[in-house]
């Protein structure tokens, strides 16, 4: 080999002999690092911008951002000072105040999806007669667009058009006029979202199903345990990390609940964060507070989804 070639391989046998000297797990970092790149210039990067505008005051014209604020912003959001659309938190108007709402939701909607997602792949486990047939027709809702989820729920509920207003009215559970009152609009929003997204949890849920081991029910039924006593210690257990995933994955979701409170009853009369987020900017053209209300739902959600995270690491799921 000639002193040009050897000066030439003499980077790549470096490289070579440093790639060699890594831990399996410092290798996968290095092959996972253009994805973390990329990740942190589409995520991150717009995030950071987030954060930068709301130090800054809602004076942004056309060039470059207002006078520097610092937090006064943040401040201004959690003392109610801020002017907003909807407050952000107001103890005394719970129904109007976005993050009250928005946590209700996703505490409500995502309970209620976990029981009724998991009653219905229960029954979709079984072996039955047209079985194939109805796991088709579980994921017909979750398949309808927000817009035409939400178009059906406020013709159901307009008065003089839809026929659950007089029922439900008549029960005394909402008002005459639910689509302008924000508890019963709150309920209705709640059914639709629990309506459409059960059959998602069903599927995630029906997947782990899927993957349990049938010999062990083989061997309860041998011991005499009954199907209570089955679900509890063999379904349950086995397909808990499948559910907790599901939770997760529908909890960020119904904390970012935007699109189906306007189409139903509009985020003038049920505010959520990600409704402030739009009607700060759009309504009153506040940069700096609608990218902090962005910025601490998205901090919000990031802690939820570490509580998560965090629970499963200690359980050792």
């Amino acid at each position: 080999m000639s002193t040009e070639g050897a000066e030439r391989s003499a980077p790549y046998r470096v490289l070579v002999n440093w790639q060699s000297g890594l831990s399996e797990t410092q290798f996968a970092y290095l092959l996972l690092a253009p994805v973390f790149i990329i990740l942190g210039s589409v995520a991150f990067w717009p995030l950071l911008e987030t954060f930068w505008t709301s130090l800054h005051s809602n004076s942004i014209g056309a060039v470059g951002t207002g006078e520097f604020v610092g937090i006064d912003n943040y401040v201004a959001i959690f003392t109610g000072s801020a002017i907003l659309p909807r407050p952000f938190l107001d103890l005394s108007q719970p129904w109007t105040s976005a993050l009250i709402v928005t946590v209700v939701f996703t505490a409500v909607s995502v309970a209620f999806e976990t029981v009724i997602g998991l009653g219905q792949a229960l029954v979709l486990d079984q072996d039955f007669r047209g079985r194939r047939w109805a796991r088709v027709a579980i994921i017909i809702p979750w398949a309808v667009p927000i817009v035409i989820q939400g178009m059906i729920f406020y013709l159901l509920f307009q008065p003089g058009l839809g026929f659950a207003t007089p029922i439900l009215s008549d029960w005394g559970l909402i008002s005459t006029t639910p689509l302008n009152d924000a508890t019963s609009s709150l309920l209705i929003v709640i059914v639709a979202d629990v309506w459409k997204t059960s059959a998602f949890m069903a599927l995630l849920i029906l997947a782990g199903l899927q993957s349990v081991d049938r010999s062990l029910y083989d061997v309860a039924k041998v011991t005499g345990a009954s199907k209570w006593q089955q679900f509890k210690l063999i379904t349950f257990p086995l397909i808990l990390p499948t559910v907790l995933i599901a939770m997760l994955f529908r909890t960020m979701e119904a904390m970012r609940i935007y699109g189906l409170i306007e189409t139903v009853a509009g985020c003038s009369t049920l505010p959520s964060m990600s409704c402030l987020v739009v009607a700060s900017y759009f309504q009153g053209n506040r940069l700096a507070s609608s990218a902090a209300v962005a910025f601490v739902t998205a901090a919000i959600i990031a802690a939820v989804a570490f509580v998560y995270i965090y629970r499963y690491a200690r359980e050792g799921i």
